[in-house]
């Protein structure tokens, strides 16, 4: 069997490299692309490579970035540019494989092992991806190259800006095993640290503890962890045409202003459950559960998940059981900054099914609602008590 050649193609400062393209006169410029400081979101998103050597990074609120830079360009985001350069991304790539899968706007994993005959080595067909995307779109790319995903992954974070990088099975080990264990993709904060607490800090730690330590303390995700890192990734990329379903759908939003009471905490809450079930209508889902999270002035976060009387996709019933949610968790003293509801637990629903929770009338009526707001436009309709929202500005809500 033949060592499969996996390609993980990453824009590189996304974001802004699309703002920079589209406005010329910003070449050699430091650029951020940031949120709005009018309306609490004011906090560096991304920055290309000449802010980069200011030391501006990414989450720290824009004055704290222009003390560093003073000349620092901050530009509002424009996602619909954005998902415009993402599909020239994947036509380029279509081009040398149909096995491209997407990872967010500006990543992908490409197979190439069955195509790379007909463009050369591996380094060299990677090479001409990035060149080809650098003089068609403006922007660059670092390719990661393995034999699996994570590692090709890992191999495209390791050299930027517009770089190739390969770890295979002759060289991989030596590089990748006296890396942290957080260098990877799928190990989080939370996941360090109970790694970390078994004495174990690096990647090659991990292929070194026993598999029934590792289902214990971590279950199958660990497991998977070990094997990849000991060279057995066979995780197929998926089709172009291919597309997962989801495994949950959500909707946040940061608040105008502090909020304290429960009517105004419900009002975001409605708002929210509106977006979210008009997701899972789109897409012919119910959710069978619920969590919410609240963030405090102090940037604390409460949270917690209520599995749902019945399978749903109405706001009205969402929205009820988002502030069954609220209720045991917050006492309404303390003023709350951002609120984010999601579902879980999905299953597929047809026209035909329909709850006996979620009567013909209520299912006729969003039916409704969603041809108008198909029609001429989302906020077309709202809830009676949003029509003059106090905490939120609709438009502003952001999956």
């Amino acid at each position: 069997m033949n060592e499969r050649v996996i390609f993980h193609c990453d824009a590189n400062s996304f974001f802004a490299s699309v703002e920079v393209a589209n406005n010329p006169e910003l070449k050699n410029k430091p650029v951020a692309v940031s949120g709005n400081p009018k309306t609490r979101t004011g906090i560096i998103l991304t920055k290309n490579e000449v802010a980069k050597k200011y030391g501006v990074q990414t989450g720290e609120v824009i004055w704290q970035a222009k003390l560093k830079c003073p000349n620092l360009v901050c530009l509002p985001p424009h996602h619909k540019v954005y998902e415009q350069y993402s599909k020239k991304l994947r036509a380029i790539y279509e081009k040398y494989t149909d096995k491209v899968e997407a990872f967010g706007v500006d990543e992908c994993w490409l197979d190439v092992t069955d195509t790379l005959k007909f463009f050369g080595d591996k380094i060299a067909l990677a090479d001409r991806i990035r060149n080809e995307v650098r003089e068609t779109l403006g922007i660059t790319i670092s390719v990661g190259i393995s034999f699996g995903k994570l590692l090709a992954k890992l191999g495209s974070d390791l050299k930027k800006p517009d770089a190739t990088t390969v770890l295979d099975y002759s060289n991989y080990k030596k590089i990748v095993y006296p890396m942290p264990v957080n260098s990877i993709i799928g190990v989080g904060r939370k996941l360090t640290l109970r790694f970390n607490k078994l004495g174990v800090f690096t990647l090659g730690d991990i292929t070194r503890l026993p598999d029934n330590i590792l289902k214990k303390k971590f279950g199958i995700i660990g497991l998977d962890i070990k094997q990849k890192l000991l060279g057995n990734d066979f995780e197929p990329v998926r089709n172009c045409e291919d597309i997962a379903p989801p495994k949950s759908i959500g909707n946040g939003t940061t608040t105008i202003k502090d909020i304290y009471s429960r009517q105004e905490i419900k009002d975001v809450v409605i708002a929210l459950c509106e977006e979210v079930a008009s997701r899972l209508r789109s897409q012919n889902f119910n959710a069978s559960s619920l969590s919410v999270t609240l963030k405090t002035a102090e940037f604390k976060y409460f949270h917690d998940t209520i599995r749902l009387d019945h399978p749903t996709n109405s706001a009205l019933n969402l929205s009820t059981f988002a502030m069954q949610v609220v209720d045991g968790i917050w006492e309404y003293n303390t003023a709350v900054r951002a609120i984010r509801i999601c579902s879980y637990n999905l299953s597929k629903t047809t026209n035909s099914q329909i709850c006996m929770f979620d009567n013909l009338k209520n299912s006729s009526l969003n039916a409704c609602i969603d041809s108008l707001r198909k029609k001429y436009g989302y906020y077309a309709l709202a809830p009676a008590n949003l029509i003059c929202p106090t905490t939120l500005d609709l438009s502003k809500v952001e999956v």
